[in-house]
């Protein structure tokens, strides 16, 4: 940290007080005071200390350890009121220029699209931050009794805090900002996602769901990465809903539908079902068809998972097709009416009717 800082706020505060003042580091080393030459070892005390000819007080950042401590000239009461209020000068001066060169608070500026693009140069070589290192972007989302301590839990499972950020998001958002071996690792990033559910389960018993971004490339690309996480995890609650690891390459049709406009959406599902709405086709017949998809349309293996007779679901099929126009044992059939379904669980979740 620049002993500019600290002296600048001395500058400011000399001629208000008639005695010395000005800071020494954790070793006793004076880095900036209204007089020069000055050194005493100080060991951290959270309040003022009166010591030969001076008083001290200590200097701290949320979470940090002793490194910086306020002193005045004089032991008696007036010199430890100023000592103490220059302590908070010093402390607030400390804190702006943490937060102004913190890398954390760089990377959520920059999610957060908090920062400009052409900034982002700058802003990186001032902190010495390799621009091109391929990066993931994990959002985890608490589910149920979300915990403060859920940042902390992640944190140990990432300890160098050099290249990989924990970002508390909101009451129930937690980014992770992952720094990656190579361009593409799959197996790694689930390994580190499925690592943070577990952590979070066993630990503080919350249950979560992760998103998870496809890589970026460079620092500026991180803000579209922590769009798509976000994307992954809303896609997923409507079409995945049993997955609690959703990665966005993933979701397939489900993304595209999520980005259609919902008239759109109402428009498509009255085209497709023009003879009777979807919603006449009862619970039985709806599973027959959900099953017909999951065995690639093959007749002779949905018959057997649904324990029937083959003639049996040829009836069922046939049943549809007088129902909806539609014959599922072709295959543009099949997708028109895949799509139809999957849209009307998108509109579903909004609310919405058509």
């Amino acid at each position: 940290m620049s002993s500019r800082i600290f002296q600048n706020v001395i500058i400011q505060m000399k001629d208000a007080v008639d005695r010395t003042i000005g800071v020494v580091d954790e070793q006793g080393f004076v880095v900036a005071s209204s007089e020069l030459a000055m050194l005493y070892e100080f060991d951290g005390s959270e309040r003022p200390v009166s010591t030969g000819t001076r008083t001290y007080y200590a200097l701290y950042s949320p979470g940090a350890k002793f490194d910086y401590a306020a002193f005045t000239e004089g032991t008696d009461a007036l010199s430890r009121t100023i000592c103490a209020i220059s302590a908070v000068a010093f402390n607030e001066a400390k804190n702006n220029y943490e937060e102004k060169h913190n890398k954390a608070a760089f990377i959520k500026n920059i999610i957060s699209d908090n920062i400009l693009p052409g900034d982002v140069y700058v802003r990186a070589k001032e902190l010495h931050f390799v621009t091109d290192e391929p990066r993931c972007v994990l959002l985890v989302r608490q589910m149920e009794n979300p915990d403060v301590a859920a940042v902390e839990a992640i944190q140990r499972l990432f300890p160098d805090r050099q290249k990989d950020f924990v970002l508390n998001i909101n009451e129930t958002d937690i980014v992770l900002v992952k720094s990656l071996p190579s361009a593409y690792c799959p197996e790694e990033i689930l390994k580190v996602a499925r690592s943070i559910e577990t952590t979070l389960m066993e630990e503080l018993g919350i249950k979560s769901v992760i998103g998870v971004s496809t890589n970026a490339r460079h620092l500026r690309e991180l803000a579209d990465k922590y769009k798509e996480a976000q994307v992954a995890i809303e896609v997923g609650r409507v079409f995945e809903s049993d997955k609690t690891i959703i990665n966005y390459e993933s979701l397939g049709l489900g993304r595209i539908i999520y980005q259609l406009p919902t008239t759109l959406c109402e428009m498509f599902l009255n085209e497709v079902f023009k003879k009777n709405p979807i919603e006449t086709l009862d619970e039985d017949t709806l599973e027959t068809i959900n099953r017909f998809f999951e065995n690639n349309l093959n007749v002779s293996e949905t018959s057997r998972k649904l324990y029937v007779h083959r003639n049996t679901l040829v009836y069922r099929l046939e049943k549809i097709k007088k129902m909806t126009g539609l014959d599922l044992r072709e295959f543009d059939h099949a997708i028109v009416f895949k799509v139809a379904m999957m849209v009307k669980q998108y509109l579903d979740s909004l609310g919405a009717k058509y």
